[in-house]
């Protein structure tokens, strides 16, 4: 696939991955305001890639990652529908993450025909485990 990380995964394939290596994570990427109102993933590690409410790149998103996971470690990455989560990913990769993945279709998926998510694709349609606020 040519990407800028180790690869790309289905939210099945992450949630497999997460029950089957311990020290695997999952960063949520989204914004405190998703994590609040939309939902998030148990156990997850929740770091913005864009701050909420402007949308603006999160200067201390590598920091805290950093912080948070060693740079050994299968790394996840977790966003609405994939693009930020890919983002992230690449930006993971460039500092040494080697094991770093983007999760297709995000937590809600693409929107379908209604203009709805969460209908056709993503974490939350493939009824993985989340909690809501």
């Amino acid at each position: 696939m040519r990407l800028p990380y180790a690869g790309a995964l289905l939210p099945a394939e992450a949630n497999a991955l997460l029950q089957k290596v311990p020290s695997a994570k999952l960063i949520d990427v989204r914004t405190r305001a998703e994590w609040d109102f939309v939902g998030k993933v148990p156990g997850s590690l929740l770091i913005e890639w864009q701050t909420y409410p402007n949308s603006q790149p999160n200067p201390a998103f590598l920091d805290d990652l950093t912080a948070q996971t060693e740079k050994d470690a299968i790394v996840m990455f977790l966003c609405r529908s994939g693009a930020r989560s890919h983002a992230a990913a690449a930006a993971a990769g460039q500092i040494g993450y080697d094991r770093s993945y983007n999760i297709l279709q995000g937590f809600e998926g693409d929107k379908d025909a209604h203009g709805h998510r969460a209908s056709s694709g993503g974490w939350k349609f493939a009824r993985l485990p989340w909690v809501q606020g």
